[in-house]
């Protein structure tokens, strides 16, 4: 019998992550996913022994996607590093309004639905989102600068990731961006806040110039 080629593998998984993202996990069958693909069962089942398998091979092909699908384009959209944040965010605003509302972050939709009862995907989307985090972390790394020493960059990225899954989601059930773009302009105000500390911070441990008197 022969071997299904490795392109196979491939063309299955990128089936299943538009459907599971279009339709959702549960409601997206195999039977959609080989006729989607082209694929018999026999090429399905040899790649993937079942669903769950599956939504491991597209939570992997996830994280090997973050650099290139979304992280370069926010570097490649702006140079400066705290710029980088909001250009990454503008990436979710103009899928939003491209897809009509429709669908949301993957990771996200994948953690409400499958994250309570599948131990090995709540796992993987936990790294999912810890990778996301982990890279706007650099950023804010790159301009430590701009924050004081007391401020948490981790906790900061963290909190970004935050406001973009609930911005994403009362955007989705109000099917407006007025919510996205109030809550990226309350992160804003939040950034200047900091780096007005951090300049006030250093302004106040600056040691005054020396004077010389006058002879």
């Amino acid at each position: 019998m022969s071997t299904p080629d490795p392109t196979t593998r491939d063309r299955i998984l990128e089936t299943a992550r538009r459907l599971f993202h279009e339709q959702g996990f549960h409601a997206t069958g195999i039977s959609t996913i080989l006729r989607e693909a082209d694929v018999h069962s026999g090429s399905l089942y040899h790649f993937f022994p079942s669903k769950d398998a599956l939504l491991i091979g597209v939570l992997e092909l996830y994280i090997q996607l973050l650099r290139p699908a979304v992280m370069d384009h926010a570097e490649q959209a702006a140079t400066d590093p705290i710029e980088r944040v909001f250009a990454l965010l503008n990436l979710y605003r103009s899928g939003l309004e491209h897809l009509d509302f429709k669908m949301g972050c993957p990771i996200g939709n994948l953690a409400l639905e499958v994250a309570d009862d599948q131990p090995e995907a709540r796992r993987l989307i936990d790294q999912n989102f810890r990778n996301w985090a982990a890279v706007v972390r650099s950023w804010l790394d790159e301009a430590s600068d701009r924050f004081s020493p007391e401020a948490d960059r981790e906790q900061i990225a963290l909190f970004v990731l935050t406001v973009m899954e609930g911005a994403m989601m009362q955007a989705r059930a109000a099917r407006s961006l007025v919510p996205f773009d109030a809550s990226v302009t309350q992160l804003r105000a939040y950034f200047d806040a900091l780096s007005f500390a951090a300049r006030t911070n250093a302004h106040a441990h600056t040691p005054p110039a020396s004077h010389t008197p006058e002879i």
